[in-house]
């Protein structure tokens, strides 16, 4: 992202955020220009242990420090660094940030310019409440058997949610930067909360869109996972001109049959069951058909 633009360029974010949610956002940060500085406990950031290279991969460009908040040396460094900072982002529970001094009376109290983004479990009057990416997936109808997500949806959602926030944030700075304006603006409190995050995404299946009945769900023939010779095909063939092409690589009417026939779908589907994926690729290309091939799981 070094070609982008970088709208957090003259924005200095401190973290205390750990694991995934608040890492991700901190590294979204960075790529938007952001000077990013993050104080771990002395044990580490639990990412650093269970899996290194993501942590790596979330840190770079990243100054670390390691303090114990919860002495006096490391209370000291952590409001040296609060004082130099616009953003403070956190992931902790409302109570465990009153217990170190940061719940948001007393921070925008000491330091009334800086902004918070808390991220937090639930919203408001739930944000005491255990849980996890999984657990606010299935909150939200986005747990429909009984394998595990394909990657952790909430966090990363609730990690853009935050990432965006920090840009609100940014943009309530500017006139400091400006040299205009008030020169000494007020913070605000942003919350994100990640079963939200799930919320949002979950919307498409709320609507319909993504049960077994709506078009991006299954029912559509164009728009769904078949097997192929030696593996699977993603087809995405949703517009009627892509359903068209497919239809006649399939040797399907597409006049006579609708595409949200099980009929139709049972003809694509031997169709495909003919090709390997070599020629699916090839046939992709040639008749302008989004499809990608897998193998199979």
């Amino acid at each position: 992202m070094s070609s982008a633009p970088r709208p957090l360029a003259q924005v200095r974010v401190l973290s205390l955020a750990l694991n995934l949610p608040g890492p991700a956002a901190l590294m979204r940060c960075r790529r938007m220009g952001a000077s990013c500085v993050k104080i771990e406990p002395p044990a580490g950031d639990p990412m650093q242990h269970y899996n290194p290279d993501a942590y790596a991969e979330l840190h770079e460009g990243i100054k670390v420090l390691a303090a114990d908040l919860k002495t006096d040396a490391g209370q000291a460094l952590l409001h040296k660094e609060l004082a130099r900072s616009d953003v403070l982002l956190t992931s902790f529970r409302p109570s465990a940030l009153a217990k170190l001094g940061l719940d948001w009376p007393r921070l925008h109290g000491r330091y009334p310019s800086l902004c918070q983004v808390a991220i937090v479990g639930g919203a408001g009057p739930h944000a005491e409440t255990p849980g996890h990416d999984l657990t606010y997936l299935a909150e939200h109808g986005l747990v429909t058997g009984t394998d595990l997500p394909a990657t952790l949806f909430a966090d990363m959602a609730g990690s853009l949610m935050a990432s965006e926030a920090v840009v609100q944030a940014a943009l309530l700075q500017a006139e400091r930067y400006a040299g205009s304006g008030d020169a000494h603006p007020h913070g605000r409190y942003f919350e994100v909360a990640l079963a939200d995050a799930a919320g949002y995404l979950a919307l498409p299946r709320r609507w319909g869109l993504t049960q077994p009945t709506g078009a991006v769900g299954g029912a559509h023939a164009g728009y769904r996972v078949y097997p192929c010779r030696d593996g699977r095909v993603a087809v995405a063939a949703l517009e009627p001109h892509f359903a068209a092409r497919l239809c006649e690589a399939a040797g399907v009417d597409a006049h006579l049959q609708s595409m949200l026939e099980p009929g139709t779908r049972d003809a694509i589907a031997r169709f495909f069951a003919t090709k390997t994926r070599d020629e699916l690729d090839r046939l992709a290309v040639e008749k302008d058909i989004p499809l990608h091939t897998l193998p199979t799981p």
